[in-house]
C-alpha cells in the first residue's frame, strides 16, 4: 500500500500533537517530520518557515471556535439581547475549554499575540465583526440603541476581555468567575438596549 500523500493539513494535525509534546519552545520542524516520516524539507515545501507552520497551526486551531460562533450569529429568529449573550457564553466557554483542554495550544496561541501576529489581527476582526452584525441586527429591530455599531461592537469585546483575552486565563478557573460573567453581560446588555 503506497503511502498517505503528505498534505498541508496532515502536517497541521502532525504539528498540533508536537506542539502538545514538547510546547511551543521545544517543538521543532524536524520533530514534525520525524512524527509524519518524512524528511524536514518535505514540510516547509507546504510551509516556508517555522513561524508559517506555527500561524497555520494556530489559525487552524481557531477558527474551530469562530465557526460555533459563526453559526450563533447567523441563527434567525432569535432576538438580538437573546443571541449576544449566546455568543459571549460561546466565546468565553470556548477560550476556557482551550486554555483549560490543549495548553500547549493555547500557551502557541499567546506567543503569537506576543509577536503581533497577522492570523491574530484577522481572528479578532472576524470576531468583532460578528459582534457588529449582530448589534446591526438589533437596531434593525428596536431591540438595541447604539449609534456606530462598529464602535458598540469593539466597546463589547473591550469590555468583555477579561473573558477572552489569554492574558487573563489564570483567572477563568476563579470560582466565581461565572458570576463576575453574568454581571458584565447584564450590564453590557442593559446599556445595548433601546
Amino acid at each position: 500500500m503506497p503511502p498517505e500523500a503528505l498534505t498541508p493539513e496532515r502536517i497541521l494535525e502532525a504539528t498540533e500533537d508536537v506542539l502538545r509534546r514538547y510546547g511551543p519552545a521545544k517543538a521543532t520542524v524536524v520533530d514534525v517530520a520525524r512524527a509524519l516520516g518524512v524528511s524536514h524539507g518535505s514540510v516547509y515545501r507546504h510551509f516556508r518557515t517555522k513561524a508559517a507552520l506555527r500561524e497555520a497551526v494556530t489559525d487552524r486551531w481557531l477558527e474551530r471556535s469562530v465557526g460555533q460562533l459563526a453559526t450563533i450569529t447567523a441563527t434567525a429568529g432569535q432576538p438580538a439581547p437573546v443571541k449576544l449573550r449566546r455568543w459571549l457564553s460561546a466565546l468565553f466557554d470556548a477560550k476556557r475549554k482551550k486554555a483549560g483542554d490543549d495548553p500547549e495550544l493555547f500557551a502557541t496561541y499567546g506567543v503569537l499575540i506576543e509577536e503581533n501576529s497577522g492570523v491574530v489581527d484577522e481572528h479578532l476582526r472576524e470576531l468583532t465583526g460578528q459582534l457588529r452584525e449582530i448589534i446591526e441586527e438589533g437596531v434593525r429591530a428596536g431591540q438595541f440603541a447604539v449609534e456606530d455599531t462598529a464602535v458598540a461592537a469593539q466597546a463589547v469585546f473591550d469590555a468583555t476581555a477579561r473573558f477572552h483575552d489569554p492574558c487573563h486565563a489564570a483567572e477563568w478557573r476563579s470560582p466565581t468567575i461565572g458570576d463576575e460573567f453574568t454581571a458584565v453581560s447584564d450590564l453590557l446588555l442593559n446599556g445595548l438596549r433601546a
